[in-house]
């Protein structure tokens, strides 16, 4: 079939649409690829633990170390830290930063504070929120110092990022009635914590807006008050559109059956959030403050509404979902859905003036993350579920541009199962995406999963 013009014109624009890829080894370049070809790194072999982080701040590049620092959690979920030196391409050993309590929950996420110290977050599930800090700046070596974040009390999910303005934020939902003793256990809405001395001091939403929490569904019939951030992703200040923090999410709860922890999941909604004024909005800019309801998600920020479907099928759309915008202003949103037969739907919608414009795109495959590439284009990473027999190791790619094509890339070989992919923040190839291979422990206290970084090389 052949394709149209802007198809053609929109892969030669896309660094490495046209390579092809080998299940065996990191792909050799083909003779039409002018931008490089994957290579796979392994920093910590059969270290790895099963961990439940979303795809926000796994790792970041640091341009004065000329290091790329990255962040997984190993044996008991603790959480450690690594370098990877890009002048002499070696990788430094672990650092243990922080404990994990057995719990998946319990996942390093990491930025680096204006100051050049590195901030790594993790909480006790549903109970405290803690931030490690890196003794020197620009750098993970010496002894790091943790402190509770008492602000971030009831904290899971801990999603960090930094403003233009260099304020540390953190997002994280509230389980409420591990605080209050009486809320429903399906009570958990988002609220956030936030820093302007490098992750010394914090404040959360309530101290700084009067509002106990930030998104935040009550009362619901269906009793889907729980709050799942697929993604949220930090867009500077550009071509005359403001900071903003876009966020892709679903509802869980127990639905028909009453006040149950995560039984059903329930649509797709998207919002931004603009540092500056601490306000939420719909994707046409209407201004919603300080705080979400749930009469302002269903009226404004509802992307698609999704079936309750009965169990085993029933956690339908995933925990993972991924946000990005075409253009500034111009929102996307990836998930992923089951049908009632458990087929795995990967869907995409594109914010229009008439609404959201939706497409289904593929079939079988998990999205884990995505990146910007090229003129509008975006490549999304994505783990397949293949039937019985078959080798599910390897990263897939996909080439977007959102609206238009939908086309498969290079698979990334790796040695076993990937269970997460995340971009590196700011990353500078080699080190493009982190990969955390599945452990086939399930919080017991061992890990048996490889870590991987991949990225372009050139020669």
């Amino acid at each position: 079939m052949r394709r149209p013009a802007v198809l053609a014109l929109s892969l030669a624009l896309i660094p490495g649409s046209l390579a092809v890829a080998s299940p065996a080894r990191a792909h050799a370049p083909d003779p039409a690829d002018r931008a490089g070809f994957w290579s796979v790194m392994t920093p910590a072999a059969k270290l790895a633990a099963r961990t439940d982080r979303r795809p926000v701040a796994g790792g970041l590049y640091d341009a004065v170390a000329g290091q790329t620092f990255i962040s997984w959690g190993g044996v008991h979920e603790d959480n450690y830290v690594q370098a990877y030196d890009h002048r002499t391409g070696t990788w430094s050993a672990p650092v243990r930063v922080g404990d994990g309590a057995d719990d998946s929950h319990n996942y390093p996420t990491m930025v680096q504070a204006p100051d050049g110290h590195l901030l790594v977050f993790h909480n006790l599930h549903n109970t405290q929120l803690f931030v490690a800090r890196s003794p020197y700046p620009h750098s993970i070596d010496g002894t790091w110092t943790e402190q509770a974040v008492t602000a971030g009390d009831g904290a899971t999910y801990p999603m960090p990022f930094v403003a233009d303005d260099g304020t540390v934020f953190v997002f994280i939902r509230e389980t409420a009635r591990d605080l209050d003793r009486v809320s429903p256990v399906d009570l958990r809405p988002m609220k956030y914590v936030r820093s302007t001395d490098s992750g010394v001091t914090w404040s959360n939403t309530s101290q700084l807006t009067g509002d106990r929490y930030a998104i935040a569904p009550t009362g619901r019939p269906d009793n889907m008050n729980e709050i799942y951030i697929g993604q949220l992703r930090h867009e500077p200040a550009r071509s005359g559109v403001p900071e903003r923090v876009l966020i892709v999410y679903t509802l869980a709860g127990g639905g028909a059956e009453g006040h149950l922890h995560d039984r059903y999941h329930k649509n797709i909604y998207y919002t931004y959030f603009t540092p500056a004024d601490l306000h939420f909005h719909a994707a046409d800019g209407r201004d919603l403050g300080t705080r979400i309801d749930d009469a302002e998600q269903e009226a404004y920020l509802k992307v698609a509404d999704t079936p309750f479907l009965a169990a085993p099928f029933q956690r339908s759309p995933d925990y993972i979902s991924l946000v990005g915008e075409v253009l500034p202003g111009l929102p996307f949103v990836v998930w992923m859905q089951f049908d009632p037969t458990g087929v795995l739907h990967d869907n995409l919608a594109v914010a229009t003036p008439g609404g959201w414009r939706t497409s289904e795109v593929g079939t079988g495959e998990r999205v884990r993350d995505m990146e910007p590439l090229g003129l509008l284009g975006w490549r999304v990473y994505a783990t397949a579920e293949p039937p019985p027999g078959q080798d599910p190791s390897g990263i897939r790619t996909f080439l977007t541009l959102p609206g238009l094509f939908w086309v498969a890339g290079p698979v990334i070989p790796t040695a076993g199962p990937v269970q997460r992919v995340e971009v590196i923040g700011d990353h500078r190839d080699p080190a493009r995406i982190l990969a955390t291979g599945a452990s086939s422990a399930r919080d017991v206290g061992t890990a048996d999963g490889d870590v991987y970084v991949a990225g372009l090389t050139w020669g």
